[in-house]
Formats: structure tokens, C-alpha cells, sequence
């Protein structure tokens, strides 16, 4: 009987001590739940040593179960990670510490909003009472080593104050050291990917204008503005161009190698700017000013051989010089016209082909037209490009180069006009002109904006993802010949009525924009004869006692302003006709219908 009460007695002590072993764990679990995001809980506390702000640990109470105490421990190693990593965002997200460094803590934030996630989501399990000590210890593994690589990143920064350079050689030193963790690894890559981009960026400025772009003495090149390019002439021992730029110790290790070029070809791009020219990143648009001259003769007056020097100058001396490709690309002089070109291919879905034959060639052909590109394709890569590929390739280089051009010419007239704008020009013809340059210059606009944008780069993305997937080098053609074929219709190459009329309004264009020194010099001249006769510009009253001064400025006035209603009349009947063979066009062909929108908008602004 003695034996049978102690059992029960014995029973009901252990149901309590479990009983309060759950209740231990659950307070535990919750506290432990806090301090995954650096909160103390009622059994968790934060210990910091005074004078030392990366050093940081947990502690659990004493009166806690000891196996409690031990799986608690294993965690709190997540927990330090994580209070350490979110004050060093905070600490390095000013701007005082750097790019680099705000650019890491940024990184940094980022992948902190993922780890909060994981708690919310651990925190959600425990409200539905599906999470046990043992399973919070589970899910905290992933994270347990990226977190613990992070903080072992920040203690370093930290305690030697790192910026810059040093900064992306540590990420960069341990993301190799990490071999073994491809997850920690790549998480390491991707934060040296974020903090590099500040910098890269100042590097970029550096060698394509020669500008140090570096508030914060980040840069591996200093600049000593104490040296002036004037000691040249007047210091015997002048070290201007030695030491002027320099090399600092701190070097990425990625750019370690190529450190002194990227040096020079800064200093020569700083000298040419302080020579006056301009820096040309883009190497056709450097082509298209130094071949100008060359490009507006005609056709059969082109010096190939001497357009071809151009290029390849433009090709040397602009960022296309790191292609390992430039060599290949040559220059050619077409004898017809694009329509004309399209014509003559007979594979190409041309609507109204009857028509297309007839098309009117352009009285006086210029290079600008009949230029194009061509490159030297080598085998095997000519079984993929083909001559038809190569041609198809150049007709739609050749409208796009001749839209540039006209965007150019349009562009400068727009720069005569704001040159003018100083001057009160309201009510007169120059007004009249600004508002038509305007109109004008977002149709051309809105037609590369289309072209570029809406047709050639999203069939790029489509054709390159395409070809990831391709299992043979019969589908490789296929994609990059449905590519090419899918281009030109959307350039409106494959649609003669359409394609005419975009050639007369870039015709009305160019001619607007060669007439346009004239209009703005007539103008300007009439206001200053008014200017002469009574002391006030733009009165509009003509109080010349000279009655052939007075005839003479009507005249001009006269002639100016009808030049300008004219080209506007011609302009818009142009995109009046243009409207319903868009609006048709576009419900047969849907790709037309943000280009329709653009250029109803601009007729809308008359």
C-alpha cells in the first residue's frame, strides 16, 4: 500500500517537474524568438564589455533548466551576428564612412529584411504551437554560418576602421576563403557585387572623362590639386605629370593587375579635357562628327578607304577599344537607298510588294544614307550569320544611323533657339519656330524611342534567352533568323506605305533643320532694325522715317514667317496622313500601337 501511494506521489512530482520543464521551454523559446532580433527577454540578457562595441554576448538565467541553458547557447552565436550586423548598418549608413561602406550597409539592410522574415515566420509556428527549443535550433541552421561570415567581415571593418579599397578586398579575400560554403560564399560575392558599385562608378568617371569623382578619398588615385599644369612652364623641377595622379597603396585586388593603365588612360583623358575637347564615350557618335564632311558628300564621291580611317580612329580612342572584336568591324557605301534595298531582297514578307517596287529614290543621295556597317564573320560563326543575316543586320543599322542623324540636325536647331531664348522673343517668328522645333523633335523622338526600346532590345532579351535554352545549332538559327525577321517588320521596314511616309517626315525634318540659322538670324536681324528706329525691341511698331528700311524689314518679316507656317503645314499634313495608316496598321500589327499613341500625342500638341 506504502509502495502504491509513492508511485502516485512520485507520478504527480513528475508531471509537475514536466510541467514546469514546458513552461521553462516556452518562456525560453519566446525569449530566445526576441533575441534572434537583439531584444532581452525575462530569462535572456545582453551583456556588453565597456569600451568595446563589437564585442557582445547573451547570457541565459542561471535558474533555468541546464539542458535549456545548453540548446540556448548554441543560438545565441545568431543572435550576437545579428545585433552586431544591425548597429553596423546603422553606424555606416551616414555618409561620413564612405561609399563603399553605405553601400555595404545597405547590402547589409537587405539581407537583414530576409533574416527578420525567417524569425516572423518562426515567431508565427510558435503562436500555433508547432515549434519546440529542438525545432527553433533546426531552422536557425542555414543562417548560422552567412551570419556568423557577416559578422566576422564587420568585426574586422570595424576595428581598423576600413573604407574603400580595404573594404572590397576583405569581402572579397573572404568570399575565397569560404570555398568549402557555396552559400556563404555567394552571399559574400553578392555583398562585394553591392559594395563595388559606388566605387565602380567613380572608376567609371575616371576613365572615360579623366574626372576624380571622390568626395570621400576612396579611389585608388590621388590627386595633388596643389600641382598645376602651369609649374610646367615655370618650375625647373616640375612634377606635374608624375605626380600630379598617383597610385595609393590601397588597390582593389580585382583591378590590381590593370591599376597603372587604368591610371594613364585617366591622366590622357584629363589632359585632353583640360585642352578643351570633349571626351567621346560612344564610338558613332565620334564617328559621326569627324566623318561628317565625308558622309554629306554623295555617293559616288565617298572616299571608303578614308571613312574607313575614321571609323577605326573612332574605334581607338572610345570605349570600343577594349572590344576584343573592334578589328572586324569595317564600313561600306551602298548604292541605293533602304527602301531600294528592301526591295531587292526576295525572301523578306513585304506587304504590297507591287508598290514597293516603285518607290521613289531621293533626288540627291548622301552618305548618310547609303553608310553602313559590315563585319568580318569567321568561320563557324558564319553558319549562324550568314550574308542575308549581315544584310538584314545593315538595313536596319542604316535607318537607325539615318534617324540619329536627323535627331542630331534637329538637336542643334533646338540648341540655336534656346541660344536665342535671352532675348524677348514672344509673339514673333522665333516663338512660332521654338514651338514647331519642339513639336518636331519628340516625333523623331518618340521614333527612336520606339525603334530602340520597344522593338530591338526586347527582341534581343527574347532571342538571347532563347538561345540559353537552344540544344542545336539548327535552332540557334532558327531564333536568331525569327529575331532578325521579327526586327524588321517591327521597324516598319516591311511595310512600304508606312515606311514612305516616316521618310518624308525625316525629309521635312532635315530641312527644317538646315533652314533653321537662317530663320533665326532673319529674325533676330528684323527686331534690330525696329531696335534702331525707336529704341524699344520687339514694339512691333516700325517708326523708320526710311521708307525702303521699312519696306525692306516687312519684307523679311513676311518672308520669315511664311517660311515657318510653311514647313509647320507640311509637317502636320504629313502626320495628318500618318495617323489613319497607323491606326489601321496597328490593329492588323499590335507591336504599332505605343508607336501610334507617341505620334498621335505629338500631333495632338499642335
Amino acid at each position: 500500500m506504502v509502495l502504491v501511494e509513492n508511485y502516485e506521489l512520485y507520478e504527480i512530482l513528475g508531471l509537475h517537474i514536466f510541467g514546469r520543464k514546458m513552461q521553462h521551454e516556452l518562456i525560453l523559446i519566446d525569449d530566445l524568438l526576441f533575441a534572434l532580433v537583439g531584444i532581452e527577454g525575462r530569462y535572456i540578457s545582453i551583456k556588453r564589455v565597456h569600451g568595446k562595441a563589437d564585442v557582445v554576448s547573451f547570457q541565459v538565467d542561471a535558474s533555468m533548466d541546464l539542458a535549456l541553458q545548453e540548446l540556448a547557447k548554441r543560438i545565441f552565436p545568431l543572435c550576437e551576428s545579428y545585433l552586431l550586423i544591425d548597429e553596423f548598418v546603422e553606424s555606416r549608413s551616414q555618409f561620413k564612412h564612405g561609399l563603399v561602406n553605405h553601400a555595404f550597409a545597405a547590402a547589409l539592410r537587405a539581407f537583414l529584411l530576409d533574416y527578420q522574415a525567417m524569425v516572423a515566420q518562426l515567431e508565427h509556428q510558435f503562436r500555433l504551437r508547432r515549434l519546440s527549443i529542438q525545432g527553433l535550433w533546426f531552422y536557425c541552421q542555414p543562417m548560422m554560418g552567412s551570419m556568423q561570415a557577416l559578422s566576422t567581415v564587420i568585426r574586422k571593418v570595424s576595428a581598423n576602421n576600413y573604407a574603400g579599397s580595404a573594404v572590397l578586398n576583405l569581402l572579397q579575400s573572404q568570399a575565397k576563403a569560404m570555398a568549402g560554403d557555396s552559400a556563404v560564399r555567394s552571399l559574400l560575392e553578392k555583398m562585394t557585387h553591392s559594395a563595388s558599385n559606388a566605387y565602380l562608378s567613380i572608376l567609371e568617371r575616371w576613365i572615360y572623362e579623366g574626372v576624380i569623382d571622390d568626395p570621400y578619398g576612396e579611389f585608388f588615385i590621388a590627386e595633388n590639386k596643389s600641382l598645376q599644369k602651369e609649374s610646367l612652364t615655370q618650375d625647373y623641377d616640375a612634377k606635374y605629370w608624375r605626380q600630379r595622379y598617383s597610385l595609393k597603396k590601397d588597390i582593389p585586388s580585382f583591378l590590381a593587375n590593370i591599376a597603372g593603365t587604368i591610371l594613364t588612360t585617366g591622366k590622357y583623358l584629363n589632359v585632353m579635357r583640360e585642352c578643351g575637347y570633349n571626351v567621346q564615350g560612344d564610338f558613332l557618335v565620334h564617328f559621326m562628327d569627324i566623318a561628317r564632311e565625308e558622309l554629306l558628300k554623295k555617293h559616288d564621291e565617298i572616299s571608303v578607304e578614308k571613312l574607313q580611317s575614321l571609323l577605326d580612329l573612332a574605334l581607338r580612342t572610345t570605349a570600343a577599344a577594349a572590344d576584343p572584336c573592334h578589328e572586324d568591324l569595317t564600313c561600306c557605301v551602298e548604292r541605293a537607298s533602304v527602301l531600294k534595298g528592301l526591295s531587292r531582297l526576295k525572301d523578306l514578307d513585304i506587304k504590297n510588294v507591287s508598290h514597293s517596287n516603285d518607290l521613289e529614290e531621293p533626288i540627291s543621295i548622301t552618305g548618310l544614307e547609303t553608310f553602313s556597317l559590315s563585319y568580318k564573320i569567321q568561320w563557324p560563326l558564319s553558319i549562324v550569320i550568314s550574308r542575308k543575316a549581315l544584310t538584314k543586320y545593315q538595313l536596319i543599322f542604316r535607318f537607325l544611323f539615318h534617324c540619329k542623324h536627323v535627331e542630331r540636325q534637329l538637336c542643334g536647331a533646338w540648341q540655336m533657339h534656346q541660344g536665342v531664348r535671352a532675348l524677348n522673343s514672344h509673339g514673333t517668328a522665333i516663338s512660332r519656330s521654338s514651338l514647331l522645333c519642339r513639336s518636331i523633335l519628340r516625333f523623331i523622338n518618340s521614333l527612336l524611342h520606339y525603334l530602340t526600346f520597344e522593338v530591338l532590345e526586347p527582341n534581343w532579351h527574347v532571342m538571347h534567352g532563347r538561345l540559353q535554352t537552344a540544344k542545336s545549332i539548327d535552332e540557334v538559327i532558327q531564333h536568331h533568323d525569327f529575331f532578325l525577321d521579327k526586327c524588321l517588320k517591327e521597324c516598319l521596314l516591311l511595310l512600304p506605305e508606312l515606311i514612305q511616309k516616316v521618310e518624308k517626315l525625316k525629309s521635312l525634318c532635315l530641312q527644317y533643320a538646315a533652314a533653321t540659322q537662317w530663320l533665326i538670324s532673319s529674325s533676330i536681324d528684323i527686331p534690330k532694325l525696329d531696335e534702331q528706329s525707336d529704341g524699344s525691341f520687339g514694339s512691333g511698331k516700325l517708326k523708320s522715317k526710311n521708307p525702303s528700311q521699312v519696306l525692306k524689314v516687312m519684307t523679311r518679316n513676311s518672308a520669315v514667317t511664311d517660311s515657318i507656317l510653311k514647313f509647320e503645314r507640311e509637317f502636320n499634313a504629313e502626320l495628318q496622313t500618318l495617323r489613319p495608316i497607323l491606326s489601321s496598321s496597328s490593329q492588323a500589327e499590335p507591336y504599332l500601337t505605343h508607336l501610334a499613341q507617341w505620334i498621335l500625342g505629338v500631333g495632338n500638341d499642335q
